[in-house]
């Protein structure tokens, strides 16, 4: 199964979820959080290889290009905009769609590769595999790196540590996935971000669970809203100092408490239950 940890806003407590299921499953973990991927911060890989990620973008033959426009007004994205005397290419805005090319009548549109970021490869300090991806600084897109990073995948179960919010790097990276669990804090914002996930996650048919972060007794906003629409809580993780310390020194929950290990095996069951339910 491929396991997609997802939130409405940073900071909630999507790697502390995939690198916890990680840590008990063994299984890959692939962080598409390519602005800011830190899953390998806890997971220590070894024997690490990186790998360039590239993408292409249209260079005109202005000897060839008449000027038509058909290239600016096909682009959603305003990579490529005619001017009445040349066109201009902004490489950073483009999604490398190649559509440019295809509509431009005159054969005046070629393309040059440029490397966006990196993969990196390695091996986890469980003796897992670890992948994640890195965009570099000023790139707008790194939806290229995390469709590299599952075509590079020939496993069939893995878990996906996916960017924050509802963006298309999101949409990417939870595609693939069987089934998400949304990771949120007992508050109004973590409410609020959870229905923008949950809005996204309806609308790919994915079926999914909750589980709390930080919760609390008495903070009911979340417990209310998922019981009155009926989606499924699968689990909860306590408000806890040392759950706190351990985060912050870059470790494990289940691997330094392993008290709390039984939290995240509840997770891992409560899975089928909602699939078959889903069905």
């Amino acid at each position: 199964m491929k396991l997609a940890v997802l939130s409405g806003k940073g900071g909630t407590g999507k790697t502390t979820v995939s690198s916890n299921l990680a840590f008990i499953t063994k299984s890959l973990l692939i962080d598409t959080d390519i602005e800011e991927p830190n899953s390998h911060i806890f997971l220590k890989p070894k024997n690490i290889k990186n790998f360039p990620v590239n993408t292409m973008y249209p260079e005109i033959d202005m000897e060839r290009c008449i000027l038509c426009g058909n290239c600016g007004d096909f682009c959603r994205f305003n990579a490529i905009i005619p001017s009445k005397k040349k066109v201009l290419v902004f490489e950073e805005s483009c999604h490398d769609c190649g559509g440019c090319k295809i509509v431009c009548r005159a054969g005046a549109i070629n393309y040059c590769k440029r490397e966006i970021g990196e993969i990196f490869v390695g091996e986890t300090y469980f003796n897992s595999p670890i992948k994640y991806g890195k965009l570099n600084i000023g790139e707008m897109s790194g939806v290229k790196i995390i469709k590299e990073l599952y075509k590079t995948t020939p496993e069939k179960d893995f878990i996906i540590d996916c960017p924050p919010g509802t963006s298309c790097t999101t949409v990417a990276s939870v595609e693939e996935s069987d089934f998400a669990i949304i990771v949120t804090e007992p508050s109004p914002f973590g409410l609020s971000d959870m229905k923008l996930v949950i809005e996204l996650l309806q609308d790919m048919k994915i079926p999914f669970g909750i589980v709390i972060n930080k919760s609390i007794d008495g903070n009911t906003e979340v417990k209310n809203y998922c019981n009155k629409n009926s989606f499924e809580i699968l689990g909860e993780i306590p408000f806890d100092k040392d759950i706190a310390k351990t985060y912050s020194k870059g470790e494990i929950i289940c691997d330094t408490l392993p008290q709390y290990r039984e939290i995240f095996e509840n997770i891992l069951k409560k899975i089928p239950e909602v699939i078959n339910n889903e069905i």
